[in-house]
């Protein structure tokens, strides 16, 4: 006869094993949720491709992955020459020095709180000071979009549409996305083309439409000489556009958001 005490020890052994494996496989499971590449709430994932967000999956996943943008705090750059933005993507601090005008905005995009300084000195009057702090917004809005837009595809208000397989006008194959929004940002009748490269599933091209009415493209432009910045990739070159003085940083210095002083970065 089988001794009964050997087989309860067993299947103790075997259960406290069991538990243990199903332990670390919920525990993995746990950090995949984690840093998949979720959705932002609003996203419309019923209306959108599947085929689309698989992409814009892989296009995350090129640039770095979605732990590597989440943990990215601080980005600058020079947008075009007209202006210099200062962005913390963790408390939506940003500073805007417009280069073309005497005009300094600090602004919290979260809640449009913030301070203003122009022609020499700092606004106080209610008015004008929510009229910048919203233009300090409307200008973040747009120019961080034509640096980071790639992390952005599955955004707050944004439909995903597989188009089809192309070439840009570099002769480079690859997979057309359509992104439409609805009621976010400051101009949501605007649509997107979007080209990801077949190799690289980086996005190579992109076109812009003001209304989905719109026979053809007010614009068409690469997206070329991605660069490590900390732990993402990001492109500059728009061809006959540039976005410059691009930097990715861990810390910057602690009057950033508070005075109008030049920051040094």
């Amino acid at each position: 006869m089988k001794n009964p005490i050997l087989i309860f020890a067993l299947i103790l052994i075997f259960s406290s094993c069991a538990k243990k494996n199903s332990d670390q496989t919920d525990q993995l499971n746990e950090e995949s949720e984690i840093y998949e590449n979720n959705p932002a709430d609003g996203f419309d994932i019923e209306g959108s491709d599947p085929l689309a967000i698989v992409f814009a999956d892989k296009v995350m996943e090129a640039m770095g992955g979605r732990k590597a943008w989440d943990e990215t705090r601080y980005i600058s750059w020079n947008f075009f020459d007209a202006r210099t933005l200062v962005w913390d993507k963790w408390n939506g601090n940003v500073r805007v020095d417009f280069l073309k005008e005497d005009l300094k905005v600090i602004v919290n995009i979260h809640d449009l709180t913030g301070k203003v300084f122009k022609d020499g000195e700092e606004m106080t009057n209610t008015d004008s000071l929510t009229k910048y702090l919203t233009k300090g917004k409307d200008v973040w809005i747009n120019d961080s979009y034509w640096l980071v837009m790639p992390f952005k595809l599955k955004d707050s208000g944004v439909t995903l549409s597989y188009l089809k397989e192309d070439t840009t006008l570099a002769g480079k194959q690859a997979h057309i996305l359509e992104l439409i929004f609805k009621d976010v940002g400051v101009t949501p009748e605007n649509y997107y083309e979007v080209w990801i490269d077949s190799d690289t599933n980086l996005v190579s091209q992109w076109a812009f439409y003001r209304t989905h009415s719109e026979p053809e493209a007010n614009f068409v432009l690469p997206w070329e000489d991605y660069r490590q910045y900390g732990k993402i990739l990001l492109s500059g070159n728009r061809g006959k556009r540039k976005l410059t003085d691009i930097k990715v940083l861990e810390a910057i210095p602690e009057n950033t958001f508070t005075t109008f002083e030049t920051v040094v970065l």
